[in-house]
């Protein structure tokens, strides 16, 4: 029987290249996102089925997991890369925004991840993949609620990697540099209207700076390279937890251990223009 791994997440960028990177290896895919009818996955070599799946509505995961099992028997592989951005001042963020952001990034994962669970255990085995962010280890100004969300998932899968460890299942985390999606687009929500008040200046620079690296071509990975890493992740059977991708991402952690905590984030604040 070939394996199984449910993908959250898969209209675009990562998600949509994890489906084809896994089809492609002969695996049967559950690929979700929230509205199916709007885009169509090739089966290569595997079996690929697209389910409606709003990580925020619990009963909608519950269906979800119920559906996959009910069309492919098991589930193998879980991979959670749902999520969007939120950028902008933490003061000039909304309580509703904030919520938004943490039922997406967090309590999705969280969702996706206990209805699951049972199955797992009751087979002893299987991988929970869960997407951060290098923002989830080193923050990136203007991005502190997306940071927030993105740390707890990072601490999330680490603290569940003990606990789910004697029932044969491992848990890994992803935390990928940048990558060459719509992130900065549609699925990138602002915590400000405007040109964000007392905070604007630091929101230009900020934007150019993006804007910079994005026309010098950056280091971004591209949604593939990242798939193949979530596939060999997957079927790795190592025990390793933390995974960190892209070549901008190794490079700020290599910074960090040479140049210590208090230079690289000077480092940061100059590249961005935040200087004091």
């Amino acid at each position: 029987m070939a394996s199984t791994v449910l993908i959250t997440g898969c209209s675009s960028g990562i998600g949509a290249a994890a489906v084809r990177r896994f089809a492609e290896h002969g695996w049967n895919v559950a690929a979700t996102l929230r509205n199916p009818a709007k885009v169509h996955f090739e089966h290569a070599a595997g079996c690929v089925e697209a389910f409606a799946l709003d990580v925020t509505d619990a009963r909608a995961v519950d269906a979800a997991v119920a559906a996959t099992l009910k069309r492919f028997g098991q589930i193998d592989v879980v991979m959670n890369v749902a999520g969007y951005g939120l950028f902008g001042p933490f003061e000039t963020a909304t309580a509703e925004a904030i919520q938004r952001e943490f039922d997406t990034n967090v309590g999705g994962v969280f969702a996706v991840t206990r209805a699951v669970l049972p199955h797992l255990r009751e087979r002893r085995s299987g991988v929970i993949i869960n997407v951060a962010s290098l923002t989830g280890l080193v923050a990136m100004p203007l991005y502190s609620i997306y940071a927030a969300s993105k740390f707890a998932v990072v601490g999330f899968s680490e603290s569940l990697s003990h606990e789910l460890a004697a029932f044969g299942i491992r848990v890994k985390v992803f935390a990928p540099g940048a990558v060459a999606t719509n992130f900065s687009g549609s699925s990138l929500a602002r915590t400000f209207d405007g040109d964000g008040g007392p905070y604007a200046d630091a929101i230009r620079k900020a934007l150019a700076a993006f804007e910079a690296n994005r026309a010098a071509g950056g280091s971004a990975s591209s949604p593939e390279q990242v798939a193949q890493a979530l596939y060999e992740a997957a079927t790795d059977g190592s025990a390793q937890v933390l995974y960190v991708t892209g070549d901008d991402a190794h490079a700020v952690l290599k910074a960090r251990h040479e140049m210590g905590e208090e230079a690289l984030l000077a480092g940061v604040r100059q590249r961005f223009g935040l200087a004091g």
